[in-house]
């Protein structure tokens, strides 16, 4: 996941944060959402310049796992999952010759496998930023290990020597700093690996779940994302049980990480909403369907995207949903941490979701507020732990 609009992933920075009340409105006349199911989640961190969403949100969601475990707050190293998860990419992207995505973008279960693989160290035994910056800023360091990648694979040696590795975990080093063999927590020394294992988080008991009709359901199939360089596999269930997935879960103190497309008109960090909105037509008269209908699509667009107030969206079908990513409308632009369900003034429910923005965003902290239609038309699939998931649908992926 990858944020594709650059402006969205520099406008936070340049905000201004306000306070965050319960329950919280976006201006005087406009949305008030008042609390259904809320789950406990660290601080919101900053991603700054960086296509790591995917590391952040991932560790955001096994953050809250660690509360909801009785394990307590911990704030973990999101470098040390990019620092890996960027090794072990450059050796597959060789191995394919280079016909594989190379880039900073990732997805959910790349930070498990990091953890599984090597272990997970805290946030100040390993921040990343050993390139004076004191936030992340990857632009530089994502053109040249590309152009590292690239050179080995065009090498005109027509053999590949032991080398190239080592200079390219020397690169990582330069920018990210050297990875810690062992460090201090809380009074104990530990190596990454029994850091982790420390945790009693068992990773193998968490779901990757989407809904597309182009595979079978209730079945497994390869994501196909370009940031799915490791080939994953994710469930494949109908769009109304996914919904249902995600509410049991929140109600039941489950949250979930959330991959998604924020490039759509109706998502909007400064507002804190993602909605896709739909004009009444069937409640309009003949002259204000007229009116309407005469509208060029950016006047239609500014009338829709006010944001101004809650509103008619549009209902969301699997056909709706499957065009927009067989298009290339919907794509792996962003990770984020779904952790409670509110209502607005209407009644109607909202998906209370954590970014990795920093928290300056106009009204809500670093958070937003994301509509049903909005999930079930932009998302490309979801991770949650196993227990979160209704039964009945387990049953269906027997489970």
């Amino acid at each position: 996941m990858k944020t594709k609009i650059i402006s969205l992933l520099l406008m936070p920075f340049f905000l201004t944060a306000i306070a965050f009340a319960q329950p919280v409105e976006n201006d005087s006349e406009g949305y008030i959402f008042t609390p259904v199911r809320e789950i406990s989640a660290t601080s919101v961190k900053n991603q700054f310049r960086s296509g790591t969403c995917w590391s952040f949100s991932g560790l955001s969601f096994l953050e809250s796992e660690l509360i909801r475990l009785g394990k307590g707050e911990f704030d973990l190293s999101e470098m040390f999952v990019v620092r890996h998860t960027y090794q072990d990419k450059a050796i597959n992207y060789v191995r394919f010759h280079g016909n594989l995505n190379f880039g900073g973008g990732g997805a959910f279960h790349d930070v498990f496998n990091v953890i599984k693989r090597y272990g997970i160290v805290s946030e100040e035994a390993y921040s990343g930023l050993n390139y004076g910056e004191d936030k992340h800023v990857h632009f530089e360091m994502d053109e040249v290990l590309k152009g590292y990648v690239e050179a080995v694979v065009e090498n005109k040696n027509r053999k590949l020597t032991p080398a190239w590795i080592e200079g390219y975990k020397g690169i990582l080093d330069a920018y990210l700093g050297r990875l810690p063999e062992r460090f201090n927590y809380n009074g104990s020394s530990y190596t990454p690996e029994t850091f982790a294992s420390s945790l009693g988080l068992k990773l193998d008991d968490y779901l990757y779940i989407t809904s597309f009709t182009h595979h079978p359901l209730y079945t497994q199939f390869v994501m196909e994302l370009p940031d799915n360089w490791a080939m994953e596999r994710v469930w494949n269930v109908s769009l109304e049980d996914l919904w249902q997935i995600v509410v049991n879960a929140v109600n039941n103190g489950y949250t979930v990480g959330w991959a998604t497309d924020v490039s759509e008109k109706g998502f909007s960090w400064n507002k804190g909403l993602a909605i896709v909105p739909d004009i009444a037509i069937e409640h309009l008269d003949d002259t204000e369907r007229a009116r309407w209908e005469a509208l060029t699509q950016r006047e239609k667009d500014e009338q829709l995207y006010k944001f101004d107030k809650p509103g008619k969206e549009l209902i969301i079908t699997p056909e709706i949903r499957q065009t927009a990513f067989d298009n290339y409308e919907t794509t792996d632009d962003h990770g984020m941490h779904i952790v409670g369900i509110v209502k607005d003034q209407n009644g109607t429910e909202y998906l209370k979701v954590k970014n990795s923005w920093s928290d300056s965003n106009h009204i809500y902290n670093g958070y937003l507020y994301a509509s049903k239609s909005f999930f079930l038309y932009k998302t490309t699939n979801i991770v949650i732990h196993k227990n979160g998931v209704p039964s009945s649908i387990l049953r269906k992926l027997n489970l």
